[in-house]
């Protein structure tokens, strides 16, 4: 062979082993970046006045709900605020959940419903499916769907049940869904306005209608906006009654549940107007916390009440929830103030 022709072949296999190293890199030269498939929202120093709704997450960080601003992440040092420009569905936050594998949702009620859920790496708003598949099965979550209709959803992980609520025996009112619960006994409770209470134990719908829910009756009444269960398996209804429920084996002449005259109205003043309240919790003490709109928070320890006072500047502020966090720590929203902690001697204002 040629000297030229040696040059010529030598130049021919450069050329083609540049083509092919162009064509088909190996993947260790071009690795993808895990962080560039993160979504980062924006780092910021202090939240909004409008914090509706408080979550704390399997690993102990914080989700403050806005009607306003989205909703805003704190592990303890950084505050991050995320919104429909990184993604979330909604601006308006009504609920925060947690699945078993540490997804997050975030479901608005209004104007429209949405429910977006968070992977830790980026938002997903899933599309609801009519159905018809009522089902109680201890993974499915649910959610709240939108203001003035009868509907809620249920996830299972794979498809958003669009479900609609049977309306109670001998009443035809049009209604709402304001509050879900899930009891001790793994029974799902509906809050409605205005007609009533419904648990949903897998096979039954269960009411206690709206005269027996509220004094007000449908004279300017809230609406069940929340359910809770005591330490003597009692339900709370945002009223002064508490509620004997029954079962199967316990089911007594046939009622499902019997009222019981409680607490009367938080202030002890008769013909109150504090008969109902917005949100309850109960403490690791056993203790029930009640939150009022204008009136400050009620505790009670099974014989006395006592009221808390939460002021901005010497004035009342407008209240929304109550939440207990995985420590036992007392959060209240507000509209109009942040959010509030609970010191062991008053309600202070957050302050990451």
């Amino acid at each position: 062979m040629t000297k030229l022709k040696v040059i010529m072949l030598l130049s021919i296999l450069v050329l083609l082993s540049s083509c092919y190293g162009r064509m088909t890199p190996p993947q260790s030269q071009n690795p993808v970046n895990p962080e560039r498939l993160i979504l980062h929202g924006d780092t910021i120093q202090d939240i909004g006045s409008n914090v509706m709704v408080i979550y704390q997450d399997q690993k102990n960080t914080y989700w403050l709900g806005s009607w306003d601003n989205g909703v805003y992440r704190y592990d303890g040092t950084t505050l991050i605020n995320f919104t429909s420009d990184h993604g979330l569905s909604s601006d308006r936050v009504d609920e925060i959940k947690e699945d078993s594998h540490g997804n997050l949702y975030f479901i608005s009620c209004h104007p429209l419903s949405t429910v977006s859920k968070y992977d830790g790496k980026s938002f997903e708003t899933l599309s609801a499916v009519p159905s018809d598949e009522w089902r109680l099965q201890s993974t499915d979550l649910w959610f709240r769907h939108a203001y003035q209709n009868e509907k809620v959803y249920r996830y299972d992980g794979r498809i958003l049940h669009e479900l609609s609520l049977p309306k109670p025996p001998h009443l035809s009112n049009p209604f709402e869904i304001y509050s879900i619960y899930q009891d001790l006994k793994g029974n799902i409770w509906f809050g409605t306005n205005p007609v009533g209470v419904c648990q949903y134990n897998g096979t039954t719908f269960n009411w206690i209608t709206e005269e027996d829910v509220t004094e007000f009756r449908n004279e300017g009444a809230n609406g069940v906006r929340s359910i809770t269960e005591d330490h003597n398996g009692d339900f709370w209804f945002n009223t002064e009654y508490r509620y004997s429920i029954y079962d199967s084996t316990t089911l007594q002449s046939g009622e499902f549940y019997h009222r019981h005259k409680s607490i009367g109205g938080l202030d002890g003043v008769e013909d109150s107007n504090l008969d109902e309240y917005l949100s309850t919790v109960m403490d690791d003490n056993n203790n029930l916390w009640f939150v009022t709109y204008r009136h400050g928070v009620w505790k009670y320890d099974g014989t006395t009440i006592t009221n808390y006072a939460v002021e901005n500047n010497g004035e009342g502020i407008t209240l929304f929830s109550i939440y207990k966090d995985n420590s036992g720590n007392l959060w209240l929203g507000t509209h109009d103030n942040g959010a509030y902690q609970f010191n062991g001697a008053t309600f202070e204002r957050f302050k990451p």
